[in-house]
């Protein structure tokens, strides 16, 4: 295994080439919604991928996106991540890439461009680069619903998950994620003339707010199980009891018992008011990343940064979901966050700490190396 700390001082000899790459990564714009657009940032990120990994990646195209993957070989390290980003096409017009005193700006910089950059030079500068998988998928701000049987596939067959988004503030990984579970409570009630005879309606705006009180006490904020309602909709004319309304729910665990837990209650609700009725549909859409499965790859991450002589990274615990939740839903350890140092990810003035890229990729770089190494 090379020395981690010329490793570092390699990747530090890189920063300018890494600061190129992440400006022709954030300047080829890549929404989510504009399959154009994302697969011409999966074609830059072939060639660069081809270049550093040194093979070809499979196209994976799947509803018209195309996802990008270099399958681990000999159970290697996964390095997970996904090039879309929130910003819609023309955003780079108003906030134009710009780095500025080691600050690197623009749609995308933080979450997850610089992570990607990251990610392709420490697969290039490890020792065990025939044996590193990469997988960068099209669709994980809209939630992975197109790409998540192939991230569990490729996860598959890694023997460790190391996930390239964004580092918590100071540079921090993420032990752990809350698992997410969303529904919609549509009601059907029976429309009546409020003025008239109300009496014959059924209100579908009422029996909604019997719904929503009844789902404060199935939160439980010693175990950080939330439950909260957020869009909700009834009615159609101020003279008419409503017919019908509808609910949004979105319910964050720590623990995949506490999502089930909820998940049950949820499939279980049933009307209050008679002849109201009362559909529910949605479910769990990913299950958490709980901290056992980080553990043991949290401790090879701090070994690694002992070996470099550099601060060993902080831990936290995010409400937040990733693509690491599915990975280590099906069992395989997932070490989150250890991507780029920046902020205010999904906001108008996101940023990236430059000058800390060589020292994560090197970080990155020598975890690999260190995984590798003992199998």
């Amino acid at each position: 295994m090379a020395s981690p700390k010329r490793c570092l001082e390699d990747m530090s000899a890189e920063l300018d080439a890494m600061v190129v790459l992440l400006r022709d990564l954030v300047t080829c714009e890549s929404p989510s919604e504009d399959r154009a657009a994302l697969n011409r940032c999966a074609e830059l990120l072939a060639a660069v991928g081809t270049r550093f990994l040194g093979r070809e990646p499979e196209r994976v195209l799947l509803d018209g996106i195309t996802n990008l993957v270099w399958r681990p070989r000999g159970r290697g390290p996964l390095l997970l991540g996904h090039y879309d980003t929130v910003w819609p096409m023309g955003t780079l017009a108003e906030l134009p890439f710009s780095v500025r005193e080691g600050v690197a700006r623009g749609p995308g910089v933080f979450d997850m461009k610089a992570g990607i950059v990251q990610m392709l030079y420490a697969a290039r500068a490890s020792t065990a680069r025939d044996r590193v998988g990469m997988l960068l998928t099209g669709d994980e701000e809209t939630g992975s619903l197109i790409s998540r049987a192939l991230v569990e596939e490729v996860a598959a067959e890694s023997g460790a998950v190391l996930v390239g988004e964004p580092s918590a503030d100071g540079g921090a990984v993420k032990v752990a994620r809350k698992g997410v579970a969303r529904f919609r409570v549509e009601v059907g009630g029976r429309a009546a003339h409020a003025g008239l005879e109300p009496e014959l309606g059924v209100n579908a705006t009422v029996e909604l707010a019997h719904q929503v009180l009844a789902l404060v006490p199935v939160a439980r904020a010693e175990l950080g199980t939330t439950v909260t309602p957020t869009v909700a909709a009834s009615g159609s004319t101020v003279n008419t009891v409503p017919e019908a309304a509808t609910l949004a729910v979105d319910v964050r665990a720590w623990s995949r018992a506490e999502l089930d837990r909820v998940a049950r209650y949820m499939e279980g609700l049933r009307a209050v008011l008679p002849r109201a009725e009362i559909s529910v549909s949605g479910g769990v859409n990913r299950y958490p990343l709980e901290e056992a499965m980080s553990l043991d790859l949290l401790a090879r991450v701090r070994a690694a940064a002992r070996e470099m002589g550099v601060p060993e990274p902080e831990t936290v615990r995010s409400g937040g979901g990733s693509d690491g939740n599915l990975t280590a839903a099906i069992g395989i350890p997932t070490l989150d966050g250890m991507g780029a140092v920046g902020g205010h990810p999904h906001a108008r003035d996101e940023f990236v700490d430059i000058t800390s890229m060589p020292m994560r990729t090197a970080l990155l770089a020598t975890t690999i190396d260190g995984l590798c190494a003992v199998e």
